[in-house]
């Protein structure tokens, strides 16, 4: 039984998993580590942590007394921790992250945990968030409909696995299981492409219009979603872009040539028939 879970990590993701965890009912402790003092301050002062440590080895400390460790931070720090944690957890704890790419986090989880002696590990992969990150944007609702994916290295589940998996559905989440390879491939299509697009868009009207007036008298609604995604912070997108090159770059090379081949028929009926396609996109959605 979960009783203890420690969240490595309280910024927006972390911060609203405590947040969803309390809201759901779970009455046992939560204890966060952030670098960040004021991501500590801010997600002990919602609520998200009933304590907090500034520290790792500090945390470390948390982790062997803990039944749960979320790591909520970036892929490569999740990777660091993974291995730090890997020597001071045993069999009976479960340790689950939500990371935006997987196959580099599960290629290693293999090589680290799942043996006798060993914790269990479960990648995972909320699909919710927003453009700007942060325990103060944290909401106890940010997962109510989204879909949270995992990866699972192990062929069957754990009792312990299964009560968190119980846990991340009481928060109103749906959950589908995904090879990591098959999750980096579609997020790179249906998440990644979409915020490097929106980044290079954002880019590009700074770099020919700078502040010119006519941007905000005239751009309207479909300017400010097409570049909401620019708001981004590159910390948020580098550990994305360093862990899953070659899908992206595959989607961009994509993006490339059918941009190419619009501005080839702008004079066509070929233009008409993007519009017919992306039509049909957005009706079954």
């Amino acid at each position: 039984m979960i009783e203890r879970v420690l969240i490595i990590g309280t910024g927006l993701i972390g911060a609203s998993t405590g947040l969803a965890l309390r809201t759901a009912g779970f009455s046992g402790r939560i204890d966060g580590w952030d670098q960040s003092s004021l991501e500590l301050n801010a997600a002990l002062q919602m609520g998200a942590v009933d304590g907090v440590v500034g520290n790792q080895w500090g945390a470390l400390e948390l982790a062997r007394q803990a039944d749960v460790v979320v790591l909520a931070v970036p892929v490569l720090a999740i990777k660091d921790w993974m291995q730090q944690l890997a020597t001071v957890m045993g069999p009976d704890q479960l340790i689950t992250d939500v990371g935006s790419t997987k196959l580099e986090i599960t290629e290693l989880a293999a090589t680290l945990f799942g043996g006798k002696d060993q914790a269990i590990f479960l990648a995972g992969h909320p699909m919710a968030g927003k453009e700007s990150g942060g325990a103060l944007l944290a909401e106890a609702s940010l997962f109510n409909g989204a879909m949270w994916l995992f990866t699972p290295t192990a062929a069957e589940s754990t009792p312990l696995e299964k009560e968190w998996r119980s846990w991340v559905g009481f928060f109103g989440a749906r959950s589908l299981d995904m090879d990591p390879k098959r999750h980096d491939e579609m997020c790179a299509w249906v998440s990644h492409l979409p915020q490097m697009l929106s980044t290079a868009l954002a880019a590009l009207l700074e770099d020919r219009f700078g502040d010119a007036p006519e941007i905000a008298a005239i751009g309207g609604r479909a300017l400010r979603e097409t570049t909401r995604l620019g708001a981004s912070p590159y910390s948020m997108w580098r550990d994305v872009a360093l862990t899953n090159t070659e899908p992206i770059a595959e989607t961009l090379l994509s993006l490339e040539q059918r941009l190419t081949h619009v501005r080839e028929n702008l004079r066509t009926p070929g233009l008409r028939d993007e519009f017919t396609l992306a039509n049909r996109f957005r009706a079954k959605r």
